[in-house]
């Protein structure tokens, strides 16, 4: 019985699918590891573990110098576009005079043609006059219109003439917003967070610290999702604050009065360079290369 060569045959004039799948074509697939997930105890700004850790009210960790540092940046940058906003008003409003200006002297203009005659009579000393005060033949001065028209004249073919566009500044935002979740962020709605550090262990570095849910004394990794109490700062693990916190409305550590609304499960992840969530799964889509047989990689397209 004759063996099929689907897979093995290579004279065709394209490529079969098994042809392609040993190219690698198409969306490649790959898990992420560990070193591409931001632990949870990382700031979200530098990326090291925070130092004085401030979070906001969706749960997104800062160390306290970043997070003041970037919200400064941002208030200069909010002064230099306002600045820039204002003065681009004052400029359109100069032009806007200046074409009023223009507009009644091309009126006057057209009153003194119709009243005058053809050649109106100027009062300039740039320009020569005869014994008897006439303008020469060749000395007739073009009106304003024409001088303006030749002015603001837009020629693509002369490059002193070429039109350009305006650049529109925009009315900007007075606001801060968070670097992270992009919703507005006011220094006063940040709050510091307290971990619990596990003192059973001795750690030779302090990179290496151990945090640990002050109620079930649980090692708290990323696989864990944690809840921060706004109103004092410390943090416990979900399950402790679901069935405690929620009912008692008590801080387990320090007694202090909570509300539900006081519970802000904090973010882990979520970076430009890091993994988070449940899709923790990098994708690159391949296709073939023109001629060289060797498959150039691209974004996969987000769905």
């Amino acid at each position: 019985m004759p063996q099929r060569h689907s897979k093995n045959n290579n004279d065709l004039a394209f490529f079969t699918y098994d042809e392609k799948r040993k190219l690698g074509y198409g969306t490649q697939k790959e898990r992420l590891g560990k070193d591409s997930i931001k632990p949870f105890d990382a700031c979200c700004l530098c990326l090291k573990p925070f130092i004085d850790p401030m979070s906001c009210q969706k749960g997104h960790v800062f160390c306290k110098e970043c997070i003041l540092e970037c919200l400064l940046a941002q208030k200069k940058d909010i002064q230099r576009k306002l600045a820039a906003h204002a003065a681009q008003q004052k400029q359109e409003k100069e032009e806007e005079e200046e074409r009023l200006i223009l507009e009644k002297a091309r009126e006057l203009d057209a009153f003194n043609q119709q009243n005058h005659g053809a050649l109106p009579q100027y009062n300039d000393k740039n320009h020569s006059r005869d014994k008897n005060g006439f303008h020469g033949a060749n000395s007739v001065k073009v009106t304003s219109f024409e001088e303006e028209a030749l002015r603001t004249m837009k020629a693509f073919w002369l490059p002193s003439a070429t039109p350009e566009a305006p650049v529109k500044v925009d009315t900007p935002s007075t606001g801060t917003v968070c670097p992270e979740g992009k919703e507005k962020l006011k220094l006063k709605t940040l709050f510091p967070i307290y971990f619990t550090e596990d003192e059973s262990e001795q750690k030779k570095s302090n990179l290496d610290k151990t945090y640990i849910c002050p109620s079930c004394k649980v090692t708290l990794t990323n696989t864990l999702s944690l809840v921060a109490v706004s109103s004092c700062g410390h943090v416990f693990c979900k399950k402790c604050a679901d069935r405690f916190m929620a009912v008692d409305k008590v801080c387990l550590v320090c007694d202090k009065p909570c509300r539900e609304r006081n519970l802000v499960t904090l973010e882990k992840g979520g970076t430009g360079f890091a993994g988070h969530g449940d899709h923790l799964e990098a994708t690159d889509f391949k296709h073939l290369g023109s001629g060289s047989g060797l498959g150039l990689v691209r974004p996969a397209a987000k769905t």
